[in-house]
């Protein structure tokens, strides 16, 4: 069986560096940090009292209020970036088949905010069982894709994907191998998280994941600096268009570029930690590279999970020098976590429509917050610290990792 070929056809985005893809795009070029102190709670208390937040969102400017308030904020952000993937993608009832136009979306935590206001609400009480009928479906994590589909009348593939971080990596994996495969001719895939909350920047805190550096919060955020002390939180959605090539040729439609290829394995070491020397990442992209049948020199970018953890940012680096040998002295790398913050479950998505927007504008965006050198890492490496750097971007490939030990990743190349 010939497997057919998937380009992007839409994308749409809600970031903290703004709330279309222009906006997150530009953010991302300049070097803007999106970290600032928290306002979405009182968080005076917490050890970390600062994240990268989504700003200006009022959600019934997009929604109807009554709509709004049934949904929690990961599918209001969800909804409204799915508006600008149709709309980019120019779609339409009369040149698609809805039968075969899908949606798989994800979020690695889903409705956390709604869960914790509920059991809030539900202890301040007298125990008698009082819960507002919205609470589950608000909460669960695959009523994004539910919504999505309901709001635009898709009636092809839909569910959730579940992987921690690399949630919406995998999300686009699995819309990629039904297109390819011929189950779909479209399918909006991404991802949406928003957990800046009580529950999640305290349970982070008590994982001791986060970086404390509330004095410095711009440039708390720093992969790569040897003085990095945790990731920054931050929440988002991406969604992008995959669409099967003769497709969206006969409609059309504007193709962004191509998906060369994806993988997916495990670390199977530690729930948390990232194995040392980087072996289920060195898996995970040797895997990519031979679905897409491309070997390593034929990558000009990765965007890196890059979290700016102490033990995260070196084993990756490991498995890149480990995969791509002398090549990786020609390779642009970055990490644009230092400005968007970890969105955890969106964070592939959201970094998968940079190396997109790499490929198609030949502009590798920056690692900021750069400032002392890790002496772990070969200084030969061009991490693209501080500007965006203007290359040629033949094809990038983005990188996720998740708490579980999940690994995926995802090639995008030129279409030619």
């Amino acid at each position: 069986m010939e497997l057919k070929r998937v380009v992007v056809t839409g994308l749409g985005a809600i970031t903290p560096l703004g709330n279309n893809i222009n906006d997150y795009w530009n953010g991302l070029i300049n070097g803007v940090s999106g970290a600032d102190m928290i306002t979405l709670f009182d968080a005076s208390k917490f050890k970390t009292r600062f994240a990268c937040e989504i700003k200006g969102f009022e959600p019934t400017a997009y929604l109807e209020k009554k709509e709004a308030r049934k949904l929690d904020r990961f599918t209001q952000i969800a909804l409204v970036a799915s508006d600008q993937a149709v709309l980019d993608a120019a779609i339409t009832k009369e040149n698609v088949n809805t039968d075969r136009v899908g949606v798989i979306f994800a979020s690695g935590i889903g409705g956390l905010i709604t869960f914790q206001d509920e059991i809030i609400n539900f202890a301040k009480g007298d125990g008698t069982p009082r819960f507002n009928p919205f609470f589950i479906p608000r909460m669960i994590l695959d009523i994004a894709a539910g919504h999505i589909s309901i709001r635009h009348g898709f009636r092809g593939p839909n569910f959730a994907v579940v992987s921690a971080c690399a949630s919406s990596t995998n999300a686009m994996m699995e819309s990629f191998n039904l297109i390819r495969l011929g189950k779909a001719d479209i399918i909006l895939t991404g991802g949406a998280e928003s957990v800046i909350s009580q529950a999640g920047v305290g349970g982070f805190n008590a994982m001791k994941a986060l970086s404390e550096r509330n004095d410095d919060a711009k440039t708390a955020s720093r992969p790569y600096d040897k003085d990095r002390d945790g990731f920054v939180m931050g929440e988002g959605t991406g969604v992008v268009v995959l669409e099967e090539l003769e497709h969206a040729k006969a409609r059309g439609a504007k193709i962004y570029c191509e998906i060369g290829g994806c993988g997916a394995t495990a670390d199977a070491y530690h729930i948390t930690a990232p194995h040392p020397e980087g072996l289920g990442a060195k898996n995970v992209m040797n895997e990519a590279l031979n679905d897409a049948g491309m070997s390593a020199g034929d990558i000009d970018y990765i965007n890196t999970h890059g979290t700016s953890t102490p033990l995260g940012d070196v084993s990756e680096v490991k498995a890149i020098m480990d995969v791509f040998g002398e090549h990786a002295f020609q390779l642009n790398i970055s990490a644009t976590k230092s400005m968007t913050g970890h969105c955890l479950g969106a964070a592939g998505v959201i970094e998968a429509i940079a190396c997109i927007k790499s490929v198609v504008h030949d502009i590798v965006p920056p690692t900021i917050n750069h400032f002392t050198d890790d002496p772990e890492l070969d200084p030969k490496l061009n991490f693209t610290f501080h500007e965006a750097q203007q290359r040629t971007v033949r094809a990038a490939l983005s990188n996720t990792f998740g708490f579980g030990g999940h690994n995926a990743c995802v090639i995008v190349k030129k279409y030619i």
